[in-house]
């Protein structure tokens, strides 16, 4: 009897052991499911946080594009006043502006007459050359392709190209340029470009007065 008595006292003691033991491990479990839950929620709300400084960054990168864009185009335009007038390309060295139009937007072929489109132009150069370019010396260049003359009636290249340069310094003259900052001259077929469409030019050089 007494040893029967030991016996369930023993087993009754191996039970709470191992209930505490249970308790024991589902705390623990708890514990740690806890402590998952807890960091699951720290990397969603740090990648919830990257991913606004990541929109951000994109955002201020796209606002610097277009502020180095505008800064590109206003410098380009504070610096060259005849950007964007039709037929015209500019190139300077030193204090010197080379402005040089397209023949074929001046003049119909072998002829001296001023075209309607290039007459705009002009007007817009002229207009520049008196208020961005007062007291500067104005230099007119008519060049010509190498084509001989033919049809046209001129003895050469040359005297076309002077006729060209001279027409240009009429139309420049009449809108307010002084006579007395131009001179005319003609390099005839003698300076050529690239191609023949591009040696036809009448270029207006301005430079600081000697």
């Amino acid at each position: 009897m007494h040893g029967r008595t030991l016996t369930a006292m023993a087993l009754l003691m191996v039970a709470g052991l191992l209930t505490g033991c249970n308790d024991a491990s589902k705390s623990q479990v708890t514990m740690l499911t806890e402590e998952n839950r807890e960091l699951r929620d720290q990397i969603e709300e740090r990648d919830r946080a990257l991913d606004a400084t990541t929109s951000d960054l994109r955002e201020a990168n796209r606002l610097l594009r277009e502020q180095q864009e505008l800064m590109t185009v206003t410098t380009a335009t504070s610096g060259n006043p005849f950007e964007g007038i039709e037929g015209v390309s500019t190139t300077v060295e030193g204090d010197e502006v080379t402005v040089s139009m397209e023949g074929d937007i001046l003049f119909d072929s072998g002829r001296t007459s001023l075209r309607k489109p290039a007459k705009s132009s002009l007007q817009q150069i002229a207009s520049i050359l008196n208020n961005d370019y007062q007291g500067k010396t104005i230099v007119i260049a008519g060049h010509t392709d190498s084509d001989p003359i033919r049809k046209s009636g001129f003895k050469s290249n040359h005297h076309l190209g002077f006729e060209r340069g001279w027409a240009v310094y009429e139309y420049l003259t009449s809108h307010g340029v002084s006579p007395d900052r131009i001179a005319v001259s003609s390099y005839g077929p003698n300076a050529p470009m690239g191609t023949k469409k591009e040696s036809r030019r009448v270029e207006i050089v301005v430079a600081d007065a000697q």
